[in-house]
This record gives C-alpha cells, sequence and structure tokens, in this order.
C-alpha cells in the first residue's frame, strides 16, 4: 500500500485569520491614512486656535488700554495712596449727620459709587472727586481697626488741565450734593489762585456754566464775603441766600465792616451756624437803616390802581418820599440810602 503523502504548511504561509485577509488590508490602510490625516492637520488647528487665541487677547489689551487712557477702568486703590490735597476741595465742612448716614450705607452695601482720581506717578493718586466718601471709608477703616475698608473703587482719569479737574469735581458735587453759595464762591476763587483760571469771575463762569445767570450772579457776590471774611467765619456755607447777598453789598459799602465783624466775632465766638448769623444780623442791622413796624391787626387799606401818579407822604423825619403808579413804584428822598435800597433789593430777591 503506498504511503500517503504529509501536507506541512508552509512557513511563508498566511496563519488562518478570523478577519478575511483583503478587508484586513483596508482596514489596515484606512487606520493608518486616518491617522496620518490627524498628524497633518492637528499643527494646523493647533495654529489656527493659537492665533484665534493671540487676537482674542490682543483685542482685550487694546481695550483695556483704551479703557483705562478714556478712565473707564474700575480700580481699587489703596486709601493712603490717594492725595486729597490735589485739588483744593470745594467742600469747606462735613455735615456730620450726612457722614453718618454716608458711612452706614458704606457699611451696609460697600461703596457703590466710585471716586475720580488722576495717576501721580510713583504709585499716588491725587484725589478729583468724592472726598465725602475717602472721608467716610478712612473713619470706617479707623472704625474696623485697619482689617477692612483699606482700599477705595476708583475711575483713574486724566484731565488735560486743572480747570478740567476742577471742572470734574463741581460738576459731581453739584450732582449729588448740592454746594451752598459761599463753597461755590470759595472754589471759584481758589481755583483761581491756583492758576486753573484767569479770575474768580472767569473761574465761576466756566465751572457753573449750566447754571442760570441769575444764580451765577449770586454766586459772584459771594466772591466778596469769601474776599473779606474767609478764615473769620467759622460757619461760612450756612450763610442763608438772603443774608450772604446782604452781607455782600454791606461789605462793599462800607471797608470798615469786615474788620467790625472779625473783632465781634473773636470777642463772642458763635457756637453754631444759626449763632453765628444772629451776630452778623445785629452787626447788619445799623446798615439797612430798617425799622421793623410794629404788629396790628388794623387791615391795611389798598388803594385802587391808577394811572394816575399818586404821592404818599410819610412822617418827616423818615426824609422819604413814596410816589407810586400801576405797576411802578418810586421811592425818593435824602432817607433812600444805599444801605436802604441794598436791605429792599435782598427782601426781593427773596420774597420776589
Amino acid at each position: 500500500m503506498a504511503k500517503r503523502k504529509r501536507l506541512i504548511p508552509s512557513p511563508t504561509a498566511a496563519a488562518p485569520s478570523a478577519t478575511p485577509p483583503a478587508r484586513g488590508l483596508e482596514a489596515s490602510t484606512l487606520s493608518s491614512s486616518s491617522i496620518g490625516l490627524r498628524a497633518r492637520q492637528a499643527p494646523i488647528a493647533a495654529v489656527a486656535g493659537g492665533s484665534a487665541a493671540q487676537a482674542a487677547l490682543e483685542e482685550v489689551a487694546h481695550e483695556m488700554a483704551n479703557a483705562s487712557r478714556e478712565g473707564r477702568l474700575l480700580q481699587r486703590i489703596d486709601l493712603d495712596a490717594i492725595d486729597q490735597t490735589y485739588l483744593v476741595r470745594d467742600r469747606s465742612f462735613v455735615d456730620e449727620d450726612e457722614m453718618a448716614s454716608l458711612m452706614q450705607s458704606l457699611r451696609a452695601r460697600g461703596q457703590q459709587t466710585p471716586i475720580e482720581v488722576v495717576a501721580l506717578g510713583g504709585g499716588r493718586f491725587g484725589l478729583i472727586s468724592g472726598w465725602r466718601r475717602v472721608v467716610a471709608l478712612q473713619r470706617l477703616r479707623i472704625e474696623a481697626q485697619g482689617s477692612d475698608f483699606t482700599t477705595a473703587l476708583c475711575f483713574v482719569r486724566a484731565p488735560q488741565t486743572a480747570s478740567e479737574a476742577y471742572l470734574a469735581m463741581v460738576e459731581e458735587n453739584e450732582i449729588r450734593a448740592g454746594l451752598s453759595f459761599y463753597e461755590r464762591a470759595r472754589i471759584a476763587a481758589r481755583a483761581a489762585e491756583q492758576g486753573a483760571y484767569p479770575t474768580a469771575r472767569h473761574a465761576v463762569k466756566i465751572l457753573f456754566a449750566n447754571a442760570s445767570a441769575s444764580k451765577r450772579s449770586k454766586i459772584v457776590s459771594f466772591l466778596g464775603i469769601y474776599g473779606a471774611l474767609d478764615g473769620v467765619l467759622e460757619f461760612p456755607a450756612g450763610l442763608s441766600e438772603r443774608m450772604g447777598l446782604q452781607l455782600s453789598k454791606a461789605l462793599e459799602a462800607d471797608p470798615g465792616l469786615a474788620d467790625r465783624i472779625r473783632t465781634e466775632l473773636n470777642n463772642s465766638p458763635a457756637p453754631d451756624a444759626a449763632g453765628e448769623q444772629d451776630v452778623l444780623a445785629d452787626i447788619l442791622k445799623p446798615e439797612t437803616g430798617l425799622q421793623t413796624a410794629p404788629a396790628t391787626d388794623k387791615p391795611t387799606s389798598v388803594r385802587p390802581a391808577t394811572d394816575k401818579p399818586s404821592t404818599d407822604k410819610p412822617a418827616p423825619e423818615a426824609g422819604i418820599r413814596i410816589t407810586r403808579t400801576k405797576g411802578k413804584l418810586v421811592l425818593s428822598g435824602a432817607g433812600v440810602t444805599d444801605a436802604l435800597m441794598d436791605a429792599l433789593e435782598a427782601w426781593l430777591t427773596e420774597h420776589g
């Protein structure tokens, strides 16, 4: 019987596989191609992503630079780095009741309204507006024993001139907390003294450009009080409009009046604004030449209006002749002094 030939697999023969060779080759080829494609795409995607990120960063940096240059960038600045004397302040006194309310608001809600400063270099900043907030924060820091309220939210402005800085300060206070007429006159005079404006009257015109002509005129009247009595009056911001206008005219008419006021206040210092105004009123009484008529229940007769002139003759010692026509009243005679006219003008201003 012939022996059967034993078949032995060739060493080069492919081993059996669950995956057909052709399919395996296709899968291998696709896998290799995919890997190669990803390898080729990854650097491009990385470059594109990096470029986009760089562009975004540059845009943010550019916007931040613009915001900083235009004073729109809100920053936290150490209170000790803020120079409150950079500008002469328009506030000449602190109302303790208002300050207490402001401090309570800061305790409860924190600083909601930023202050305005200008960079002075060397990490220092000059205060433009927000003096009351800075003072309140400083008091709160002392109250908290330095553990809180150590910084202030600030806009770092870049005014081109001192005039712009003063204007920013005045506008902020005019909006948030009205100044007295004396304080308005004082800041105009001080700004002119600092060289920001050629004259105090020019400063009033620029700083209070949005005010009415009548209001600016009254501020100008208070300039005389500042010039004559700054440092003499303890409570100048408490001067009423009427008292201030009367005092201004009296000072202009009598150069020696300022010295008499200084002497009187030195001898009898006023405890508060009301007391100081009482002293001024007593001093000004002889200046007005007016006497208060006694009260009476008898009705005053009213003469019907007429176009025909009518003359009322007062007592001879008064020296005043009153001529009244329709819509017109004329005072004449030796008794019509400058002081009387000033007093009448002040009264009409208050009651007009």
